[in-house]
C-alpha cells in the first residue's frame, strides 16, 4: 500500500497556486456556460485558460482519460466526456477541474444550474454544497476520514439523497490522486487519522434518488442507476488545528454567475 505523502508550509502554498489556477479556471468556464454551449467548448477554454497561465491540464491523458475536464450531464455523477452536447435550459452541468503547475496539482468541481432548474434538483445542488462544508469542518488534526464521510452521509441522507458509493476523495498535491482515500460515508471515530501535513480533495457525490451507479462502457463516465440527477462539487483542503484550511475557491464562479442573474 502506498503511503501517504505530508507536504510542508511551502509546498502547501505551491498546492494553493495550482488550486487558484483550478478556480479561476472554472470562472472562466461560469462565465460562457448556459443554454447553446457544446460541452466541448468549454474544454477547449478551459485547457488554453491553464496553458496560457503557465499550468498543464491534470485530467488530459491521465490514465488515458482524452479532455482536459470531466463534464458530467444531469444523471452523469463524474468522468463525463466533453462533446457536441449542447447545453439547453434545466441542465446541471458539473466541471471537474485539475490543474499541475509548478509540479503542483490542484483539483476542484463545482456543478452549474442552467436556466429554469426544477426545485428538488436545485435542492439537490443546495445539499451537496452544504455536505461539502460540513465536511471540510471536520477536516482538522485528531479527526478521522471516517469523520469526514459521516458528515457528508449524515446531511445527504436526511434530505432523502443518496450517496455515490464506489468513487472517493483521496490525498492530492504531488499527484492528482494520492493516499488517504476520502469516502463520502463513514462512521465517526473511525478510518485514518487525519494529521497536520494531509492535503485532501473532498468531494461529495451526491444522487437524487439512490446511491447506485453504473459505469459507462467508454470506461469512464459514471451515471445514476434510476436517472435522477447527480450533483458534484469539490475542494482542496489542507488538514490544519482547529480549522481546515482551503486551498480551491468558488469565490470567483459565484462572482460570475452572479454577475450573469
Amino acid at each position: 500500500m502506498s503511503k501517504i505523502h505530508y507536504k510542508n508550509l511551502e509546498e502547501i502554498e505551491k498546492i494553493r497556486e495550482s488550486d487558484l489556477l483550478v478556480s479561476k479556471t472554472l470562472a472562466e468556464v461560469a462565465k460562457i456556460i448556459g443554454e447553446g454551449v457544446k460541452t466541448i467548448q468549454l474544454n477547449k477554454l478551459a485547457e488554453e485558460f491553464i496553458r496560457d497561465h503557465g499550468g498543464v491540464p491534470a485530467f488530459l491523458n491521465y490514465n488515458g482519460f482524452p479532455y482536459s475536464l470531466c463534464i458530467s450531464l444531469n444523471d452523469q455523477v463524474v468522468h463525463g466526456f466533453p462533446g457536441e452536447y449542447v447545453i439547453k435550459d434545466g441542465d446541471i452541468v458539473s466541471v471537474d477541474c485539475g490543474v499541475v503547475l509548478n509540479n503542483f496539482v490542484g483539483d476542484s468541481a463545482y456543478t452549474f444550474p442552467i436556466g429554469n432548474v426544477d426545485p428538488e434538483t436545485l435542492r439537490l445542488l443546495k445539499v451537496t454544497k452544504e455536505c461539502l462544508y460540513l465536511a471540510i469542518d471536520k477536516a482538522v488534526v485528531g479527526m478521522r476520514v471516517g469523520d469526514v464521510g459521516y458528515a457528508v452521509q449524515q446531511h445527504a441522507e436526511k434530505n432523502g439523497f443518496g450517496v455515490v458509493k464506489e468513487l472517493v476523495g483521496h490525498g492530492v498535491g504531488f499527484k492528482l490522486h494520492e493516499k488517504p482515500e476520502v469516502p463520502n460515508y463513514g462512521r465517526r471515530g473511525s478510518g485514518i487519522k487525519l494529521e497536520e501535513g494531509m492535503v485532501i480533495a473532498i468531494e461529495p457525490m451526491i444522487n437524487g434518488g439512490k446511491g447506485g451507479v453504473k459505469f459507462w462502457e467508454d470506461g469512464w463516465t459514471v451515471s445514476t442507476i434510476d436517472k435522477k440527477p447527480s450533483a458534484h462539487y469539490e475542494h482542496s483542503v489542507a488538514v490544519k488545528k482547529g480549522k481546515a484550511d482551503v486551498l480551491s475557491t468558488f469565490q470567483y464562479i459565484e462572482e460570475v454567475l452572479k454577475q450573469k442573474d
